[in-house]
């Protein structure tokens, strides 16, 4: 009967989220505080989690947005150089065939980021900018996951991560401050970005060792950090023209 209820549980855990190994020492030596086991159980449900969190993060910015029909607040370089470091994240990731688990938000942040690209472009000129812009972008991704693409490309690419990250928050940054506002930023989105980007720290040590990852998602918490201070500190803050209809 043990064999038989351990069938089920053994399926959904490995290799999902321990290898048979750890499972072993786990759940048939009960040896439940075997750190390294525990800290790759810790490592796989945070990574799955944030994966799974990704599907919806930036939905509420797509949302606010759409609803208000302004991307008022949004720095458009910024949400670029965001893109740029998804992307870098993603095709350097696949290339080395690293665990969809310790980087699979790229892929739908990245789906997610280009869509707000878009409505930036849509609502601030010509719609056909933004259908050119996404042809671009989808025609550069396919040659960086090609072949053709050399291998010291994708690593630069992954290197230029921190950057790109720095400047596309302290750009945004710099646009709330000088508004004295955050416009049309989702308060929602930037804290569960802060969140996932503090975890992913954790995870790409364990599962990656790749000092690279890591220290990318180091500096892109305490950016992003930055960005939640401010929403926090402008809370209460709004545009002009809406104290305008106000009074």
């Amino acid at each position: 009967m043990a064999a038989e209820a351990d069938g089920p549980l053994k399926r959904l855990l490995v290799p999902i989220l321990l290898p048979e190994k750890c499972y072993d020492q786990l759940f048939v030596q009960w040896d439940l505080l075997h750190v390294p086991c525990l800290k790759i159980l810790l490592s796989k449900g945070l990574g799955l989690g944030i994966v799974a969190g990704s599907l919806l993060v930036k939905l509420p910015q797509v949302f606010k947005i759409l609803g208000a029909k302004s991307a008022e607040g949004l720095s458009l370089q910024s949400v670029m150089l965001e893109l740029v470091a998804l992307t870098g994240t993603m095709v350097y990731s696949i290339t080395n065939n690293f665990p969809f688990s310790s980087w699979g938000e790229a892929l739908f942040l990245m789906l997610q980021t280009i869509t707000i690209c878009f409505l930036v472009m849509h609502y601030r000129g010509p719609t056909v900018k933004g259908v050119a812009f996404l042809a671009c972008y989808g025609l550069v991704l396919l040659v960086l996951l090609s072949p053709l693409t050399p291998l010291t490309v994708v690593t630069l690419l992954q290197a230029s991560n921190v950057p790109a990250v720095v400047v596309g928050r302290l750009l945004q940054a710099a646009t709330n401050y000088h508004n004295g506002h955050t416009g049309q930023l989702s308060a929602i989105t930037v804290f569960l970005l802060f969140g996932g980007s503090l975890a992913r720290i954790f995870t790409s040590i364990q599962e990656t060792g790749d000092p690279l990852m890591a220290g990318t998602f180091v500096v892109s918490s305490l950016c992003n950090g930055l960005i939640a201070a401010q929403l926090l500190f402008y809370w209460n803050a709004k545009p002009p023209h809406k104290q305008k209809k106000a009074q």
